[in-house]
C-alpha cells in the first residue's frame, strides 16, 4: 500500500448522466462538491436512472458555478440549467427513501429531459444536502447525510480489483464482453497501487488530506451491464460477480465511503489505509 495513489476523480452532477473527471474536487460531508445534486423523476415522483433508461448513459452533465448544470445529449441542443433559487419543494422517492427536493425553475429543463427520453420526466435539485437525506441508520453515525447518490457520499474502486475481475471474465462464459472499463461502476474515486480486493479489508482510508470511513461494500445492479459509451446492455460484470463476489445475496464491487473530514482530493494524492 505504500505506493497507492488516487488515479482519477469522477463527479456526476445529474444522477445517471455522464459526468466529469476533474483533477481535484472538494469533499463535503455528503459527497464531492456538485456530485449527484440533480436527478430525474417520473410522473409519480420516482427516480429515473439507467436501471430503467439505459440511454441516460449517453446524456452528459457539466457542473456550473452556483450549482447549475449544462446538459447535452445526442440529437439534443445543449441546455444550461441554473440551480433553483428557493421555490416550492416536493417529496420524491429515491429507492426506499423519501426526499424533499426542488424542481428546476425553468420549464425548458423538464421539456429537454422529457424529449430526450421520450417520456414525461422532471429534473429536480437537492437544495439542502445537510438535512434532506440521512444515510441508512444501519451504517450511519448520527447526523450523517448523503446527496442523491444511491446511498453513500462516495464510491471508491480500485484498478487492481478491476484487473482481477476482468481476468475472471476472460475465463468465463461471456469473455467477449470483456475487458470492462471502470466507468461501468460509476465511482467517485479510483485508486491505483493496491492489491486486488484489498479494499475489502479497509475500515478507514485517507486520500491526501481527507479521511474517510468505509461504511460497507457496494452491492452492484444492472447499471454495471450498460456500456457507458453506447448504452447497450450485456451480461457482464454481474454474471461473473455472481460466481465470485456474491455475499449475503449481493454482488460486490467497490466500497462506500463517508467523509470524516473536509478538504480537497487531487489526482496523484497518496492513499493510506488507517484501519
Amino acid at each position: 500500500m505504500g505506493n497507492a495513489r488516487l488515479r482519477s476523480i469522477h463527479v456526476h452532477p445529474v444522477k445517471a448522466f455522464r459526468g466529469v473527471s476533474p483533477r481535484a474536487a472538494e469533499v463535503e460531508p455528503w459527497g464531492l462538491t456538485g456530485d449527484r445534486r440533480w436527478m430525474l423523476v417520473d410522473d409519480g415522483g420516482k427516480v429515473v436512472t439507467q436501471r430503467q433508461r439505459p440511454s441516460l448513459a449517453l446524456a452528459a452533465a457539466e457542473p456550473l458555478p452556483g450549482g447549475g448544470v449544462r446538459l447535452s445529449a445526442p440529437g439534443a441542443r445543449p441546455l444550461t440549467v441554473p440551480a433553483p433559487d428557493g421555490g416550492e419543494t416536493v417529496m420524491v422517492e429515491l429507492f426506499r427513501d423519501k426526499v424533499r427536493v426542488t424542481p428546476a425553475a425553468d420549464e425548458a429543463a423538464h421539456a429537454w429531459c422529457a424529449a430526450y427520453l421520450g417520456a414525461r420526466t422532471r429534473l429536480v435539485h437537492l437544495d439542502d444536502p445537510a438535512t434532506r437525506r440521512p444515510i441508512d441508520p444501519v451504517y450511519a453515525r448520527p447526523g450523517e447525510t448523503v446527496s442523491l447518490a444511491d446511498g453513500y457520499p462516495l464510491l471508491l474502486t480500485a484498478t487492481a480489483s478491476l484487473d482481477a475481475l476482468n481476468s475472471l471474465i476472460a475465463r468465463g462464459d461471456h469473455a467477449a464482453e470483456g475487458p470492462l472499463p471502470m466507468d461501468r461502476f460509476r465511482p467517485n474515486v479510483v485508486v491505483d497501487g493496491t492489491g486486488a480486493w484489498a479494499e475489502d479489508g479497509w475500515s478507514r482510508v485517507t486520500i491526501g488530506e481527507v479521511a474517510f470511513r468505509v461504511a460497507k461494500p457496494s452491492g452492484r445492479c444492472v447499471v454495471t451491464t450498460t456500456d457507458q459509451a453506447t448504452a447497450a446492455r450485456g451480461r457482464e460484470p454481474l454474471h461473473t460477480l455472481g460466481r465470485h463476489r456474491r455475499r449475503d445475496g449481493r454482488l460486490l464491487f467497490g466500497q462506500n465511503l463517508v467523509p470524516l473530514s473536509g478538504g480537497t482530493v487531487r489526482v496523484g494524492d497518496p492513499v493510506t489505509v488507517d484501519g
